[in-house]
């Protein structure tokens, strides 16, 4: 996949989650309706990106230093994804109650989804600043690059 697609759902990602993080906006039906598609978008993302985070994951084997501090930053940010996605979930009052479900927990689950929620914010801003020179680098290209 060339550099521009892979850029461009990257804005996609981007742009669904500043939609779907802020539910003082949206209202929390909508954040949280919008929170699954964001989800399938972010698979999306990470799907595009698989062979780099192989690549990634084979080369930190044998060498250490950025590329696998990048690793371990992108495994913290999914496993806080799934944790606010999860618990988010379990607080949920529009897209439970529509399948007929409630999740027990409330005081648990709450301060856990507002704390992996704001911990995603953080984790993200490291990331896109992590991958700040790949993006600039990849706008800067020429479609002729693109052609092997």
């Amino acid at each position: 996949m060339d550099v521009r697609r892979l850029l461009t759902v990257d804005a996609v990602v981007l742009v669904a989650y500043v939609i779907v993080a802020n539910p003082a906006v949206t209202g929390i039906a909508v954040h949280e309706w919008l929170g699954f598609g964001a989800l399938a978008v972010i698979i999306v993302h990470v799907a595009t990106h698989f062979d780099y985070l192989v690549e990634t994951a084979r080369s930190s084997a044998r060498r250490r230093g950025v590329r696998l501090a990048k690793l371990a930053l992108d495994a913290t940010l999914v496993i806080v994804l799934m944790l606010c996605c999860a618990s988010g979930l379990m607080v949920s009052g529009a897209v439970l109650p529509t399948f007929g479900l409630y999740a027990e927990g409330y005081y648990f689950w709450d301060p856990l989804h507002a704390v992996s929620a704001k911990l995603l914010l953080a984790l993200l801003l490291v990331h896109v600043a992590a991958n700040g020179r790949v993006v600039v680098a990849g706008l800067k290209r020429k479609d002729s690059d693109y052609d092997e």
